[in-house]
C-alpha cells in the first residue's frame, strides 16, 4: 500500500550555486568552446521561438522546430547538448509569456470592470493561453504592447541533464564532475567545491567577472508541514527601506536593511567620483604622456575589484532579506497581504542622492524572497494595490492625516508609526470589496474620497472644511470626484 503525503506537506526547493575549484586549461578551453557554439543556438532559438506565432507552445516540440533550420552537425555539437539548451530557451520564453499574462490582467480589468464582467475576464485569460487571442483585436493589441520579442546575448551557459554527466565524491567537500564534451566517449573532468552531491539538471556557468566556472543545481532542503492550528492566520506587511518588512502586528523583520543600502549607495557614489577624476586625468595626459595615460586606464579604471565588492554587498543584502522573510514565515501566518510594487513610480522627481538610494532599493529581492519562503511554508501571498496605503488613516480608513518620514499624524493629533499604519491598511485592503489590485491610482483615490466625505459628514464637516483645517492634503482637490462631492452632484 502506497502512503500518501499529507496535503500540508511541502518540499523546500531552492537553487544552489557552487564554484568549480579545479579546471585544467584543456577542460576550460573545451567548455568555453561549447558555450560559444551554444550561444549561436540560444540566439537563433530565441529569434525563432520568441515570436507571437509560437505563443503557448509545447516546449517538448521546440527542438524539432529549431533543428529544421539549424542542425547540431553544422556547429559540431552533440545532439543532446543542443536539445537541452533549446528546451531551456523554450521554458524561458514560456515563463516570459506567463509574466506578460500576469501584467495584462490589469489591462483586462480596466476594460471589463465589475462583477458583471467576471465571465468575460475569464474568457480573455483562457484565450491568452494559446494563439486564440489573435482573433480578439483588444487582446492582440495589448499583447503586442506588453510582450517583448525574445532576444538573448547569453553565451556563457551549458545545460546538462543527468544523462550528460556523472558526479563522484573525492573528499568531504569536493566532488568530481565528468561532463559530456565535444568528443564522443570522452568526458570533461572538473572538481567542484560542494557540501552535497550534485544531481538533477545542472547549469554550468562561466562568471566573466570572477573568471571561474559555477554549477547551478536544484536542492531539496527538506520538507515542511504547516501547522493547521496556527493562530495568526492573516497579516499585512509593508515593504520598507529602513527595515525589510513590518507586519500589521508591529513586528519588524530585517532591521538594518536601509543602513546596508545607504552604505552601498554612498560607496558607489564616492568611487565613481574618484574614477571620474582619474579618467579626466588620463584623458588630459593622453597627448603628452600616453604611457602614463595607458597605465592609469589599465591599473586604476578596471572593474574587477569593484565587481567583487558589488557582489559582496549584494550577497549581504540578499542574506539579510532572506533572514527577514524567514522570521516572517516562522510566525506561521497562513495568508499574507503585500503591496504590488511591480509598476515603476512615474512623474516623481527626487534629488540625485535620494534617487541613488531608491535605485539600490531591492524591491525585486523582497518579492522573490517572500515567494520562495511562502512556497516553502505552504502559505499564500496576495498582492494588493499599493496606491495610498501610506496616506490612509488605518483607524478610520480615510485620507485624513499626514505622513512625514516615519510618522503618520492623524487629524486628531495622535501620532502613529508610519510603516505600521501602512501595514494595517494593506491588511484591510486585502479584503476590501471596492478596491482591487488592478485599479488605477485615481480610481482608488476616488473611492477613498467618498469614504472620507461620509466620515466627515458624521462629524458635521465637509471636504472643503477638512482642507482648510489641514486634515486633508490639498492635492486631493485636483481629483474630479472631490469636485463632484463638494458640488453635491
Amino acid at each position: 500500500m502506497v502512503k500518501r503525503k499529507p496535503k500540508n506537506l511541502v518540499q523546500k526547493l531552492s537553487t544552489q550555486v557552487v564554484p568549480a575549484c579545479g579546471v585544467d586549461s584543456a577542460s576550460k578551453a573545451e567548455l568555453l568552446k561549447i558555450m560559444e557554439r551554444l550561444a549561436i543556438v540560444r540566439a537563433e532559438s530565441y529569434n525563432k521561438l520568441g515570436s507571437i506565432r509560437h505563443w503557448g507552445m509545447d516546449w517538448h516540440k521546440a527542438y524539432p522546430e529549431v533543428r529544421s533550420f539549424r542542425s547540431p552537425e553544422s556547429l559540431n555539437l552533440p545532439s543532446k547538448l543542443m536539445e537541452w539548451i533549446v528546451s531551456d530557451v523554450a521554458k524561458a520564453i514560456l515563463a516570459g509569456q506567463a509574466a506578460t499574462i500576469a501584467n495584462l490582467k490589469k489591462h483586462i480589468w480596466n476594460r471589463y470592470k465589475g462583477e458583471k464582467n467576471e465571465k468575460v475576464r475569464k474568457q480573455c485569460l483562457e484565450k491568452l493561453k494559446s494563439t486564440a487571442f489573435l482573433d480578439d483585436s483588444f487582446l492582440h493589441r495589448i499583447v503586442r504592447k506588453e510582450f517583448q520579442r525574445g532576444h538573448t546575448f547569453v553565451g556563457n551557459q551549458i545545460v546538462y541533464q543527468p544523462d550528460g554527466y556523472s558526479c563522484k565524491r573525492v573528499n568531504r567537500h569536493v566532488y568530481l564532475l565528468e561532463l559530456a564534451g565535444l568528443t564522443r566517449g570522452k568526458r570533461i573532468k572538473i572538481k567542484v567545491c560542494s557540501n552535497r552531491k550534485i544531481s538533477g539538471q545542472i547549469r554550468v556557468v562561466f562568471d566573466k567577472n570572477l573568471e571561474q566556472f559555477e554549477i547551478h543545481f536544484l536542492v531539496n532542503f527538506g520538507e515542511y508541514t504547516k501547522d493547521s492550528g496556527a493562530i495568526n492566520t492573516e497579516v499585512g506587511i509593508d515593504k520598507g527601506y529602513t527595515e525589510a518588512f513590518i507586519d500589521s502586528q508591529g513586528t519588524e523583520h530585517g532591521p538594518g536593511l536601509g543602513k546596508l543600502l545607504t552604505q552601498k549607495s554612498n560607496r558607489i557614489t564616492n568611487k565613481n567620483r574618484n574614477r571620474g577624476k582619474l579618467f579626466a586625468l588620463s584623458r588630459n595626459l593622453k597627448q603628452h604622456d600616453p604611457a602614463k595615460s595607458a597605465r592609469i586606464l589599465k591599473n586604476n579604471l578596471t572593474r574587477k575589484t569593484e565587481n567583487k565588492r558589488y557582489n559582496k554587498d549584494q550577497s549581504a543584502i540578499a542574506s539579510l532579506i532572506g533572514f527577514a522573510s524567514k522570521s516572517l514565515f516562522e510566525e506561521k501566518f497562513l495568508k499574507i497581504y503585500a503591496e504590488d510594487l511591480t509598476q515603476p513610480i512615474k512623474n516623481k522627481r527626487q534629488s540625485k542622492a535620494m534617487s541613488g538610494k531608491l535605485n539600490s532599493w531591492v524591491k525585486g529581492y523582497l518579492r522573490d524572497s517572500l515567494e520562495k519562503w511562502a512556497s516553502w511554508s505552504n502559505s499564500t501571498i496576495t498582492e494588493v494595490a499599493a496606491s495610498y496605503t501610506s496616506q490612509v488613516d488605518s483607524v478610520t480608513g480615510t485620507l485624513l492625516g499626514k505622513r512625514d518620514s516615519d510618522t503618520f499624524t492623524r487629524f486628531t493629533g495622535v501620532v502613529l508609526q508610519a510603516d505600521l499604519n501602512a501595514a494595517l491598511n494593506i491588511l484591510a485592503r486585502g479584503t476590501d470589496k471596492e478596491i482591487n489590485r488592478y485599479m488605477k491610482a485615481d480610481e482608488i483615490q476616488a473611492v477613498l474620497l467618498r469614504r472620507t466625505a461620509r466620515f466627515l459628514k458624521g462629524l458635521g464637516k465637509s471636504l472643503t472644511d477638512a482642507v482648510e483645517l489641514g486634515w486633508l492634503d490639498p492635492k486631493h482637490t485636483k481629483n474630479s470626484t472631490f469636485k463632484e462631492l463638494v458640488n453635491g452632484s
